[in-house]
């Protein structure tokens, strides 16, 4: 893995060294990571987000030990689905946390980003026996498309691979087992839509929970004949793609914070 990073956190810009289609990649990713930091869903310098470049089989990740916040477009290391480094960097890379999202990247070729968190919703639910209940609005989308994978320990081992994938299946959302939420998407902007949308479904999860346990303990469900028809109603708000559809803002409203990202 190597010496983590200690020193200055600013490098020269790759843009104009690489692709366009993979600076473009880099931009978005830059971004999925610090809108992470801004809703406050990261775990100090855990978990990861990754993303293919475009018509080719090498992904961006995280450079390990730098935070949320501090990544840049031009700090985001290439890989291969092995963990191996293909380019020149200062960083370092986290090959065990690479195990989760090489399984997916190497199953699902229809998505470009594998998004994970550990947010403190995301893992209260991923405890409950139940999963996630259809008691809100964002939980139908959810449910409509949802796997759980039961816990086998940090993910580190090539054997649990195949399961995870098989968990998975085509779906968008993985309840990962105590331990965690995983979305992925054609776009990193769908892949973060979707986890938005699965951050909120956990969070009104466990605030009507605890209000519910104040009153009777009873929570009005959603009924399945409405989940059955989630997709449908999804495809006709999205507007040719939520994610595309939010995205443009995203950027706006961090750039407004530190447009940083984009170096």
């Amino acid at each position: 893995m190597g010496t983590i990073w200690d020193g200055p956190l600013d490098m020269p810009s790759l843009e104009g060294k690489v692709s366009a289609e993979e600076w473009q990649t880099r931009v978005d990713l830059a971004a999925a990571y610090r809108l992470v930091a801004l809703f406050h869903w990261d775990d100090l310098v855990f978990t990861h987000i990754t993303a293919r470049v475009p018509g080719t089989e090498h992904y961006l990740i995280n450079p390990y030990g730098l935070m949320f916040e501090e990544i840049t477009a031009s700090s985001l290391v290439k890989i291969d689905l092995a963990g191996n480094v293909l380019q020149e960097t200062r960083f370092p890379i986290n090959p065990a946390g690479f195990t989760i999202h090489s399984a997916v990247h190497a199953a699902r070729h229809d998505v470009q980003c594998v998004m994970h968190t550990h947010t403190l919703n995301g893992v209260a639910v991923s405890a409950q026996k139940a999963g996630v209940l259809p008691i809100s609005q964002q939980s139908i989308f959810v449910l409509a498309s949802l796997g759980y994978h039961d816990y086998e320990g940090v993910a580190l081992r090539d054997d649990e691979k195949p399961r995870l994938v098989a968990s998975l299946g085509s779906r968008t959302f993985l309840m990962l087992r105590n331990h965690g939420l995983l979305t992925v998407g054609r776009t990193v902007a769908d892949a973060f839509q979707a986890m938005y949308t699965f951050e909120a479904t956990c969070a009104i999860q466990v605030r009507a929970q605890a209000g519910g346990s104040l009153a009777d303990g009873r929570l009005t469900e959603v009924s399945g004949s409405i989940i059955a028809t989630a997709g449908e109603q999804a495809r006709q708000v999205s507007k040719g793609g939520l994610g595309q559809l939010i995205w443009p803002g995203l950027l706006r409203r961090l750039d407004r914070v530190d447009p940083g990202f984009r170096r």
